[in-house]
């Protein structure tokens, strides 16, 4: 089997990787990772996941890279990582009581053979109402300002939801192992 590669320096995605027992690298792509003029969430996610693997590629020629990237998306906008408690709150209050669609970009890349795998998974969250004291001591106790949308699904942010509704739950973490799983079948590794 080739190395396999986590084209990414989130330690979520790494957790989830080493899930399916496999061993692997991780190499932190540097790659630009802006949106362009007009770009549809889905579009971007794809765009990304691809541009991080290849970029990996680089340094990784002989290995199957994968890359991934995630956008929360609300009323068609998308919700980037809030960076601090002021932002991370508004994002809370505009979320509460509504529905967001995390899509996650999957790539995998067989540097090698320059055959590339690309996905789309959405995955949809349904919050509660939240009142703004909630909001507050969930802030205080979680601190989620790297994370999408505000919180973490994996950790007391699951109580903030009402109803979770996709095929694989790992794509809300950021890595969607059950898709992941099927293309590492494409490449010859089977699992388990």
């Amino acid at each position: 089997m080739l190395t396999l590669v986590l084209g990414s320096s989130s330690p979520f995605r790494r957790e989830l990787l080493e899930r399916l027992g496999l061993p692997f690298e991780c190499h932190s792509p540097d790659i630009d990772e802006s949106a362009r003029a007009g770009e549809a969430p889905r579009d971007l996610v794809a765009r990304l996941s691809e541009a991080k693997a290849r970029a990996v590629a680089q340094a990784w020629p002989q290995a199957l890279i994968i890359g991934s990237d995630q956008v929360a998306v609300v009323d068609n906008e998308i919700l980037g990582k809030p960076g601090n408690q002021e932002k991370a709150r508004a994002q809370l209050a505009r979320l509460s009581g509504r529905s967001v669609t995390f899509l996650t970009g999957l790539c995998l890349y067989n540097s090698a053979s320059d055959r590339v795998q690309l996905d789309v998974i959405p995955y949809r969250v349904d919050f509660r109402s939240l009142t703004p004291e909630q909001i507050e001591r969930y802030l205080e106790q979680e601190q989620p300002y790297n994370c999408a949308g505000s919180f973490r699904s994996e950790a007391l942010g699951v109580t903030l939801f009402k109803r979770m509704q996709g095929d694989d739950p790992s794509a809300l973490v950021g890595l969607p192992l059950i898709r992941l799983v099927e293309m590492l079948a494409e490449e010859g590794v089977v699992l388990p």
